[in-house]
């Protein structure tokens, strides 16, 4: 049980401080709005731009993303569980970057591809972040965290 607690206060841990916030706020945001919208325009960046890119099962895993987009971005705007919260929204971007913009790297050049990859790298940086420094002070996990130590 001992074991249990540190490994969850480990993962709802968080610096005590506000500086998350913003870095939660953009990352959850984004993610949110880019889940949304393969639901919406399913040719323009679901189902279709997964198909372009030559994924098998096309419809399954755009819906599969942005499922967790959502999901994972709501959590990052709560800042529920944050730490665990990243981790699909990484692996969509290792995703991403792996079938986009390597394939862009080696057709069109280093300068077109860091033109086209800002946002992965900001994301993805700011992902990085989140996982080292949690969800901080504003967040549901900073009340568990405390809810936790107080009954401890």
């Amino acid at each position: 049980m001992k074991t249990i607690y540190k490994l969850f206060s480990l993962i709802i841990g968080s610096s005590n401080d506000y500086k998350s916030l913003i870095p939660r706020l953009i990352v959850g945001l984004v993610f949110l709005s880019e889940g949304i919208q393969k639901f919406l325009f399913p040719d323009l960046v679901g189902v279709g731009r997964f198909t372009k890119i030559g994924f098998e099962n096309a419809e399954f895993l755009s819906y599969f993303a942005a499922s967790f987009e959502i999901a994972c971005g709501i959590f990052l705007l709560m800042g529920l569980v944050t730490r665990l919260s990243t981790i699909p929204l990484l692996i969509v971007m290792a995703t991403a970057i792996a079938t986009t913009k390597i394939p862009k790297l080696l057709n069109d050049g280093f300068w077109t591809m860091a033109h086209d990859s800002r946002t992965d790298f900001a994301m993805t940086m700011l992902l990085i972040y989140l996982i080292i420094y949690g969800a901080g002070k504003l967040s549901i996990d900073s009340v568990i965290r405390k809810k936790l130590t107080d009954a401890k």
